[in-house]
């Protein structure tokens, strides 16, 4: 239970589903947690909801999309427990209304989706790097998405937006690496947040579990411990790598459950 003790984190977009995981793990491993969220009652239950158990966390407004934000979010941090050691830059967007095939989408969408799920990731760890190579070091660790590795037939700027974020991943690594700084990406696949939950019919979740190795979805705790293990000491030698946590959905030939189906019907 004290994997990441004494560490100090902050975790974007975590007043639910993966962030709230991460930081409620992070807690639980004895990390001192911010909670930066522009849903700022939100982040703040959850820190309270942290303190019940005997974690230290305090939740805090976050925009995103403003350098200013991100800016005064790490600086709160240092002020409020003496440094930054974790950083995890979880915050993004998708808009399966706005940003679809290339010929359609809505460039101000384009634009948006951009500086919320790459430009975000730049500035959370521009500015909290200077703090953790004072520190002696630290880890960073961004959600990109197993969208950022395959094309769609929809979210062509989400998809761009989460490749970026994988290569941006291994450039922070290669840059600081020698400052004790480790930075390394998480690729979800689809998992059952409340927001997948409540947006997603039985039916494409059935499509999903079709093309899953693994007979279950995924859940937000699946992504949390796979953040406390990247924060932890745990993973000291891993750096610059994007960890797939996706339930073999991507592993396969794609054509794998269909002559699946093939062969059950013709032995029956």
């Amino acid at each position: 239970m004290e994997r990441v003790k004494n560490k100090v984190a902050i975790v974007t977009g975590g007043a639910s589903g993966i962030g709230l995981s991460a930081a409620s793990l992070l807690a639980k491993e004895g990390a001192k947690v911010v909670i930066a969220d522009f849903n700022v009652e939100g982040a703040k239950q959850a820190a309270e909801n942290i303190k019940k158990y005997g974690g230290e966390a305090v939740g805090i407004f976050l925009d995103a999309g403003d350098e200013n934000s991100i800016k005064e979010a790490i600086e709160y941090t240092v002020q409020h427990f003496g440094t930054v050691s974790i950083l995890f830059n979880n915050v993004g967007l998708t808009n399966l209304q706005k940003d679809l095939d290339v010929v359609n989408l809505d460039l101000d969408e384009w634009d948006r989706l951009m500086n919320i799920n790459i430009k975000s990731v730049l500035l959370g760890s521009r500015f909290a790097i200077p703090h953790m190579v004072e520190a002696g070091g630290g880890s960073i660790i961004n959600t990109a998405s197993m969208a950022g590795f395959t094309g769609d037939a929809v979210r062509s700027a989400y998809g761009a937006s989460k490749a970026a974020v994988v290569n941006l991943t291994k450039y922070i690594a290669a840059q600081y690496g020698k400052d004790k700084i480790r930075c390394n990406a998480i690729a979800p696949g689809l998992i059952l947040t409340p927001a997948a939950e409540n947006n997603m019919s039985s039916e494409v979740l059935d499509i999903f579990a079709k093309y899953n190795a693994l007979p279950y979805h995924g859940e937000p705790d699946d992504i949390g411990h796979t953040v406390v293990f990247l924060a932890s000491d745990e993973s000291k030698f891993i750096t610059g790598q994007t960890i797939q946590v996706e339930g073999g959905h991507y592993i396969a030939n794609p054509s794998v459950p269909d002559f699946k189906d093939l062969m059950n019907k013709a032995q029956k």
